[in-house]
This record gives structure tokens, sequence and C-alpha cells, in this order.
């Protein structure tokens, strides 16, 4: 049982609990009607659990069980849990894309973390797009938080192989239009992939996510790569639970840990592991909400020399159920030594370093030594150029290194709807050598910048046994995919980027190495199609979808609203009576 002060500490909660009016008595008598004791009002530690559970959000289905883990790890330590929903982000179902509704699920955590009385918090997060949300908005609270992430699913098995989500789905999807995998075998691999709880086991979005919690100090050593059956996943959320009450009697906030240090670690490590693009935009919004400088080019100056030492898909061949048994995360940090600050505080009160200087590996296959890396360049190459003069992101280690230095004629798709009407024509003309570009895909052209910058090749093409092609949008792609793919082009087409000037037969240079992007048309030409050019219309004039298209900002800013850049901490409101 933890030791806590006098009801007269100014703890958030003693200013609803803490007093003998009339507020007073209506706060915890409300409370009294779910079962608490007197005793909870005592100046306790009252920690929210922030549980994103949905079953429209496959990824965390499981989370009412660890919530009740982290509970007890509350109780344990003598903490009043109090459990709440916010807006769950379900990748695998919503439309059109949960990008779209990230910065709204970070409003939903901020606003209600501020309009209760919680000293510290515990978020539960798994599905892509949930861990950044409950950063981001618990970040703008400040107060002392926890993340327990939901963990991997265990490896998918098919016809004695180990299959991996997402990734795998591309290579059957591409064998079946090929005409190499039959559409019976493509649906028997379905369930063959998602055989347990947790989020993807690849190292996709989720995971890469679930790993910079660990690697910026934010989750528990262990948190990246235990499965979610792991029974040691119950055991890490209760000692989240036990941990978070420590935190408040130590005033361990957020803005504590996510300094400078933890964002380039995160950088590092999501080199190392090969980590998803889009880390990139949610790091940058996680930075602005704590006021720390982070900056698109800092991704590529942080990563470039550093290789990934992590075999897995879809950069390598394994899966995180291997990483885990291999030794986690907390290897990794050990063997890139002196690249990641080792100072850096965590919220277990230890240092990055002292947390990983015991780690040990135990297969140098999944998790390889700094000299025999997976690939020599594990970063985020960021480009620059005419065609993306605010930059735009490629994941070496998922290209074509035969591609990373290409000049081809641009094959360009106006939206998504043109794409998929015309990728399968088989009168399209489009050779191996051209660049495939996509238009409107961005923050405000989809809108809600979605994953459909992997496109998949046209099935003429796929039939002729080619595999990867340069690919140019202003969209994302999942964390999952592999190819030669050029993404997040800013500014975007929808807001009169130099995309939206790119036509068919425009000779388009990629250059990986030299970080560069160039559109071979002269200015004056692009004068003359700018003086033509006209926006898409709105998708919609109403509701959140008015408001995210009129307040995101560009992908290299990291597609937050303009107006919730800067944390404004948690002060105690006003009375509600």
């Amino acid at each position: 049982m933890g030791h806590y002060p006098p009801v007269s500490t100014p703890r958030r909660s003693v200013a609803w609990f803490g007093s003998a009016d009339r507020d007073g008595f209506i706060h915890r008598s409300w409370m009294r009607n779910q079962g608490l004791p007197s005793d909870a009002f005592d100046g306790r530690p009252v920690i929210g659990i922030c549980n994103t559970w949905s079953e429209l959000t496959p990824c965390n289905g499981h989370f009412r069980e660890l919530a009740d883990h982290v509970r007890r790890g509350v109780l344990d330590a003598g903490g009043v849990p109090l459990e709440f929903p916010v807006l769950s982000l379900g990748e695998t179902l919503m439309r059109p894309t949960t990008m779209m509704f990230r910065n709204l699920a970070a409003m939903d955590v901020e606003e209600t973390v501020r309009a209760n009385p919680l000293d510290g918090v515990v978020l539960l997060a798994g599905c892509d797009k949930t861990t950044p949300s409950l950063l981001m908005g618990a970040a703008s609270c400040d107060l002392p938080a926890i993340m327990v992430s939901g963990g991997p699913m265990l490896s998918g098995k098919y016809r004695g192989r180990d299959i991996g989500s997402g990734t795998s789905v591309w290579e059957f999807s591409e064998n079946t239009r090929a005409g190499k995998m039959s559409p019976q075998e493509f649906m028997e691999a379905e369930a063959c992939m998602s055989r347990s709880a947790g989020h993807c086991m690849t190292m996709g979005t989720a995971s890469t996510m679930a790993s910079l919690v660990e690697a910026l100090g934010m989750g528990l050593p262990g948190n990246a790569a235990i499965p979610a059956v792991d029974a040691r996943r119950k055991v890490l959320a209760r000692d989240a639970g036990r941990r978070i009450c420590a935190m408040v009697e130590e005033d361990l906030t957020m803005s504590r840990i996510l300094d400078r240090r933890a964002f380039e670690n995160a950088i590092r490590v999501s080199g190392a592991i090969g980590g998803s693009t889009n880390a990139v935009v949610h790091l940058l919004a996680l930075a602005g909400r704590v006021g720390v400088p982070l900056t698109l080019d800092d991704w590529d100056v942080l990563g470039r020399d550093v290789p990934c030492l992590v075999d897995l898909m879809p950069s390598g061949r394994a899966l995180m159920e291997d990483f885990y048994y291999a030794g986690g995360l907390p290897v990794v940090i050990r063997e890139l030594g002196e690249r990641v600050h080792r100072d850096a505080l965590t919220v277990n009160g230890q240092t990055l370093g002292e947390n990983c200087a015991d780690a040990e590996c135990f297969d140098r296959e999944v998790i390889r030594p700094l000299d025999r890396p997976v690939a020599p360049h594990g970063g985020i190459a960021v480009l620059r150029g005419n065609l993306a003069p605010d930059g735009a992101v490629l994941k070496p280690s998922a290209a074509s290194p035969e591609l990373s230095k290409h000049r081809g004629r641009a094959v360009v798709f106006e939206d998504i709807d043109d794409y998929k009407s015309r990728v399968d024509d088989p009168d399209l003309d489009v050779e191996p050598d051209d660049v495939m570009v996509l238009k409107n895909c961005g923050p405000r052209g989809y809108p809600g910048f979605p994953e459909v910058g992997n496109m998949a090749l046209p099935k003429k093409l796929l039939e002729r046994g080619v595999r990867d092609m340069v690919r140019i949008s202003d969209a994302r792609m999942s964390g999952t995919a592999y190819g030669t793919v050029v993404l997040h082009t800013a500014p975007e087409a929808a807001v009169g980027g130099p995309l939206a000037l790119v036509e068919t037969g425009d000779v388009i240079e990629l250059d990986v190495e030299a970080r560069r992007l160039h559109l071979a048309v002269d200015d004056d030409e692009l004068e003359r199609r700018r003086s033509r050019w006209n926006p898409p219309p709105p998708h919609s004039e109403r509701g959140y979808y008015r408001l995210y298209v009129e307040h995101v900002m560009q992908a290299d800013k990291g597609a937050d609203f303009g107006f919730l850049v800067g944390k404004s901490g948690a002060p105690i409101p006003r009375e509600s009576h």
C-alpha cells in the first residue's frame, strides 16, 4: 500500500473531493454509488485508465482485460482507479481513414483528462492511431502519464510458413492479381493471419509506435514486443498501474520525459527497427504538443547513419513474436550504444541506459549486431526538390536498391478514384520504368491523409513479373507495406503544391542518396499550368470534416491542428454547480 499525504496536499483530485461544502458532497456522493469507500477520498492519487477498447478496433479488443490488470496495479499501490473510454480508432474498418480522426481522438483525451478529477493517467493503446492520439492528448495536459501498449498478435501460420499482417496481404494480393495464387488460396490465408488478440505483428505502424513509446521513455521496458496474449503483458499492465501512483507522488509529468533527447532517441530507434514512415508525422505532431523543436529534416539528419538491425517484415523476414523472444527493444537500444542519449529519463524513474544495461540477445539473426545489419540505412530519407519543396519521405530499407536512383516518365492519376478505375485497364500506357504519380490524397485532399501511397502495380505489369516501381504521392502508406514509394509530398496537391501540376509524360528524377526529387519541367511551363489549376471542391461543408480541412497542417508539420500546437496544462476548471 502506498503512502500518500493528507487531503490538504494540492492534488488535482482534491479540488473535487477534498472540500466539506455542497460541491464536495455532490462529487463524493455520486462516486459512492459505484461502491467507493470513504478512504477513497483521503488524498489518494486518483488515476484515470484511458481505454481505447472497442469491438470495432480488433487490435484493441482485449483491452477490457488489460484495463483490469492496470486497475489491480493501481489498487496495489493504494490509488483510486477510474476507467474512462475515448474515441477508438480501428485501422482495419474506419473510413475514409483513421488519420482523419487522430486529432479528434487527441482532443477527446485532452478534454476528458482536463475536465475530470485525475492526478495521473494510464494510456491503453494498440492500433496505429490510438498510440499517437493518446500521447498527443495527454501531453497537452502534462500530467503524470504512462502508456501500456496492447501487444502484437502471435505470428500468422499458413501452409508451413510464417505470414505477417499487412505485409503478406500485399504479397498475396499481388500474387493473386498476377495469377500466381488462386482466389481460394487467398481466402484460406485470411483465417491464418489474425489468429490471436493484438495488433499487427509485423514492424508496421502499431509495432513501430509501441517501440517508440518505449524509446521515448513513456512505457516500461518490454512494452514494445511482449505478445498480446502472453501473461507477461498482463504483468506489465499491472506494474504500470503501480508505477503511475509513484509518478504522481514524484510529480513526474510528461514534459519531464519528453524532452529533445527523447525525440532524438525515438528517431534513431525507428531507424534501427526499420520503423514505419507514419512515425514521422506522429512524432512531429507530438513534439509540437510539448513544445520541443523537431523538424522533418531532423528525421534525415538523426537517422541517416543508423543501420536497420531488426530482421522483421516488411524490411526483413521475422515477426514481433520472434523479436520478443530474441530480447526485444532493450537489446536494440543497448546495441545502438552512444547513438542514443542513455541519460534520458523514463517513466520508471530510471534512465534509458539503465533500463537496457543488462539486455541480452538470444537470436542474432532477428536482432543483428551493428557490424552485420539487415540494411545499412534504416532511417527515413527526406527528399526535396521542385516536386517537394517542403519535403517528402521514403523508407530505404523497404525500397528496391536498383530504383534508388531513377529517371522515368510520369503516369498520373488525378485521385484515388481515377487510379482505381484505370490501373488494371489493359490499355493503360505504362511501362516498368515509368513513375506512378497519385494526387489529391494528402491531409486536405482525401481528406484525412490515407494509406494509399503504396499503389498496387498495374495488373499487366504484374503478369510480366514486375514487382516494384517508383511511386510518388501526397498520401501515406501502411507501415506493413514495402516498395520504392515516395510519400507525404508537401505541399500536397489539394492546396496547389507542385504535385498538382504533374502531367502524364513529364520526366521525374529520384535520387535517394542525394535526397533529390525533381520534376524536369521548366519554371515557365509550371507557371502556365498553375494559372489553369483549380482546387478540388470540398468533400463536406459540415461537422468534423469541415473542421479538419480548415485547420489541418501539412504533412511536414505533423498534420496536427494548428490551434492545438503547444500544451495548455491541466488547470482546475470552474465548478459545474
